[in-house]
Formats: C-alpha cells, sequence, structure tokens
C-alpha cells in the first residue's frame, strides 16, 4: 500500500476515554497531521498548538459538526461505553452504535478522506452478546452508507491506563498479563493488546491508500505496526 503525503486534519471522537487520549498524544506528536481536532463535551485540560477542541452534544453530533472541518480529514472513532457506565441497553446502544453512525454519515456527507472506527472482537449482527451484537449493528450500518474508505478494528481487552478502573478492570487485566505467554497458536487471536498499539495501526491505516473497506482483527493489529518498521 502506498502512503499519503499531504499534511491532514484529524478529527477525533472519544478523545476523553483510555483509548482516545492515546490516539489523541500519537496523532499530536505526528508529523502528518497539522490539525487535531478532538470532538468533546467538555474540555480536556489540555492544550497544544495543532489540538482543537469543539465542544459538541453528540445527540446532535450531525448539525453542530462543521462540514469545512470534516473535508478530506481522517474521521477516528474511539468511541464506547460499558453496561455499567451506561446504565441501560438503550443508553449504551447510543453511544456504541448510534454516536458511531452519525459520525460515519457527518464524515460521508462533507466528505472526509476515511474513517477509522474502534470496534470489539466477534463483533457481529448475530452474536448472543448484546455487546458484541451491538458493535456489529454499528458495522452493518457504517457499510451500509458507503464510505470512500472504511477501517474496522476490532481488538480483544485493551490494556492501558483507565481513569475509573474499577477492582474488576485490574483484576482481569492481571490475569490477562499473566496468561499472555501462554496465548500462542489458536489463542493468539485473543490476547490482550495495548491500547497504544491500537492507536498506532489506526494511524498508519488511515495514512495508507487502502481498499473501501477493511477489516483489522485483533491479532492482525501488531503485524500492520510491524510492516511499517
Amino acid at each position: 500500500m502506498t502512503t499519503r503525503k499531504e499534511a491532514v486534519t484529524a478529527i477525533v471522537a472519544g478523545a476523553t476515554g483510555m483509548m482516545g487520549k492515546q490516539l489523541v498524544k500519537l496523532l499530536l506528536e505526528h508529523p502528518a497531521y497539522d490539525r487535531v481536532i478532538v470532538l468533546v463535551r467538555r474540555d480536556m485540560g489540555i492544550s497544544h498548538p495543532k489540538l482543537v477542541q469543539k465542544q459538541v452534544s453528540f445527540d446532535q453530533l450531525e448539525e453542530e459538526l462543521d462540514g469545512a472541518l470534516v473535508k478530506d480529514a481522517d474521521v477516528f472513532c474511539t468511541l464506547g461505553t460499558t453496561m455499567g457506565q451506561a446504565g441501560s441497553k438503550e443508553a449504551f446502544r447510543r453511544v456504541d452504535h448510534d454516536y458511531p453512525v452519525a459520525l460515519g454519515r457527518a464524515a460521508l456527507r462533507h466528505g472526509a478522506a476515511s474513517y477509522i472506527v474502534v470496534t470489539a472482537m466477534w463483533s457481529s449482527v448475530r452474536s448472543l452478546m448484546f455487546y458484541t451484537r451491538v458493535k456489529g449493528e454499528a458495522e452493518r450500518d457504517l457499510l451500509a452508507l458507503g464510505l470512500p474508505r472504511l477501517v474496522f478494528l476490532r481488538p480483544s481487552l485493551l490494556i492501558g491506563d483507565r481513569e475509573d478502573e474499577s477492582f474488576g478492570d485490574r483484576a482481569t487485566n492481571y490475569i490477562f498479563r499473566v496468561l499472555d505467554p501462554l496465548m500462542i497458536g489458536p489463542f493468539s487471536r485473543i490476547k490482550a493488546i495495548k491500547t497504544e498499539d491500537v492507536a498506532r495501526a489506526m494511524i498508519i491505516t488511515a495514512r495508507e491508500s487502502g481498499p473501501a473497506v477493511e477489516v483489522l482483527e485483533s491479532e492482525e493489529i501488531p503485524l500492520r505496526i510491524r510492516g511499517q518498521k
């Protein structure tokens, strides 16, 4: 694949989460991006010459997003929540399905160059698990839009610094770290993955001229990074 050379704008939705913060950090450091626009509900409390914080209501995202900002931009979506944080299935679906799809519609309407979105391992509309079924429905509805370049990343358990990490989250992360050396062969695809690795793969993929639709499964994400070294 060839690498796009021109400096571009990056737009990030989900910038205040564990995954989004890592992505924003790397985008601000990346020489290809001269502006990083984060769509947030509240100020992130950071400043950088490249950083533009745009406070939005995600329920009115399509109306509030300025089309001039989106034109030719790389749009990154790391929006996501948990059932515990959302409080209900309806609220969870709104964050993990409705908002990413609304952002995809805006990206298409205003001529974004690419749309790169994090979903989850085993995302499928046929999944018996509510979480992965909603992720699969988001993928289905984004595919239906016909974006010029759409990339899904489906990571396994994400490892990183989470501000609101519960005891259960810490225990799960610890267990996955201990078991990591045993995750070989057919089990390699369920190895936990660092948020930094996913973020790097997102940027690498956005900078490439690739197919209209691409899916990176969890075990393929490190390979994409190594392929760029």
